[in-house]
């Protein structure tokens, strides 16, 4: 029987969701938890892979197993074994041919920046103590939207069949204490919302203009966007699919 699992985690302790060799990572530790429940070997996947010290408020991922389980009993019992820092929201029972990554509409992004200290913060924001001006940014961010190839905001080398993504929102506003990034799309390049962020930054400090955006974008060109911004403020916040 198929499984669908919705869950959450920081990702400050781990390097990133997938497992690789002599690193601690997401998906090792949820499927080592559901070995241990389910008393087989369970594989794991997911709605996408998040990179080291990138967090989950949402993640989505779908599994095997002969046995039968009502929601509560395994939701209760999966987190009594996993660590503190990963959570299991939900589970659904999905058809057999179920895909938690190609059969997903759109992901959700999430990018959080401090413009002060803030202790409760710590690791789970971009601490920037500058002004940024958001109208310029969200005018820059206006020209991402749509169907086009982001190879500029993406790392070289990846394997991928196509750099083209649709993005569906990209909206900036303000936090109770900074700036927030908002991003929704059908696919994301890795590396992609964390090169977006640090280019439109630039535009927010008048580095680039937000018409700059155009260019950018039809050069393909990853060395002409700006630094990509650190892992630590990254969230993925939903993944939606089919009714």
């Amino acid at each position: 029987m198929r499984y669908a699992l919705a869950f959450q985690y920081v990702g400050t302790n781990y390097h990133g969701w997938q497992i690789q060799p002599n690193a601690h990572s997401v998906q090792a530790e949820l499927q080592a938890a559901l070995s241990t429940l389910l008393q087989e070997k369970v594989e794991l996947v997911a709605a996408g892979r998040t990179d080291t010290g990138v967090h989950a408020e949402k993640m989505f991922a779908h599994f095997d197993s002969t046995k039968s389980w009502t929601e509560r009993e395994f939701i209760h019992r999966i987190n009594s074994i996993l660590p503190p820092d990963i959570a299991a929201l939900k589970l659904y029972a999905v058809n057999d041919d179920f895909h938690a990554r190609f059969d997903a509409l759109s992901r959700t992004y999430r990018y959080q920046i401090c413009h002060s200290k803030q202790a409760f913060m710590q690791y789970r924001a971009y601490l920037f103590p500058f002004d940024l001006d958001l109208d310029s940014m969200n005018t820059a961010a206006e020209y991402m939207l749509g169907e086009h190839d982001f190879s500029c905001f993406s790392k070289a080398r990846t394997q991928t069949f196509t750099n083209n993504c649709e993005l569906y929102v990209a909206n900036w506003s303000k936090t109770a204490y900074g700036v927030k990034f908002e991003v929704k799309a059908n696919r994301f390049l890795r590396n992609m919302v964390r090169a977006m962020v640090g280019t439109l930054i630039e535009v927010g400090e008048g580095k680039r203009s937000p018409e700059s955006m155009k260019d950018l974008i039809k050069s393909k060109n990853r060395s002409k966007a700006g630094a990509s911004v650190p892992a630590h403020g990254l969230y993925l916040t939903d993944v939606k699919y089919p009714e």
